[in-house]
């Protein structure tokens, strides 16, 4: 879906509103005008690692503005708002791994159905009244789960019972494509 060219600018653009986030300068224009031209996206994700351990994860299902700024605005929430983690500090920059999720449409589907996802393919969202959990694709692959510990664990991210998705929450599913640095460059 992206070329080679594109993730790496994406990346960067991820990686530059981190820097700029962790270096008190978080007002500075980050350089999207000239980021090219990007297939559209129904959502997007920055994932924010040091040593493999999860160090920040924000993003959006709804991209209102072009993909180059939902990238950098959810890369700075990640490093600065996420609630599981204290704001990062400019000295964890040095081993950060940043990686970029792009989302495509969600799709509602019927959970008992054992072809309604795949593993690996698929992220999945969990939703019951105003409560809702999501889950990327790669997930579930790092986690080494199952399609039923991926529905609980999603039930769980959306704060509800782990059985929440056999009893009546909506779940829907997205494709996804993620790609990162690794580590610092």
């Amino acid at each position: 879906m992206f070329t080679e060219d594109q993730k790496r600018a994406l990346v960067r653009i991820a990686r530059d509103a981190v820097v700029r986030a962790t270096s008190r300068t978080a007002g500075a224009e980050i350089a999207v005008a000239d980021a090219g031209a990007f297939p559209e996206a129904s959502g997007a994700f920055v994932t924010l690692k040091r040593g493999g351990h999860l160090r920040g994860c924000i993003g959006t299902l709804d991209c209102r503005h072009s993909l180059p700024e939902e990238i950098a605005r959810v890369a700075v929430s990640a490093a600065r708002e996420d609630p599981r983690f204290e704001p990062l500090r400019a000295s964890e920059l040095e081993d950060l791994e940043v990686e970029v999720s792009i989302l495509g449409p969600l799709e509602r589907i019927d959970p008992f159905d054992e072809q309604a996802f795949e593993i690996g393919t698929h992220g999945l969202v969990v939703e019951d009244g105003w409560r809702r959990g999501l889950l990327l694709p790669q997930v579930a692959t790092e986690r080494g789960w199952d399609r039923e510990t991926f529905l609980s664990q999603t039930s769980l991210k959306a704060g509800l019972p782990s059985d929440a998705w056999r009893t009546g929450a909506t779940i829907y599913r997205f494709a996804g494509e993620a790609f990162g640095d690794g580590s610092n460059p």
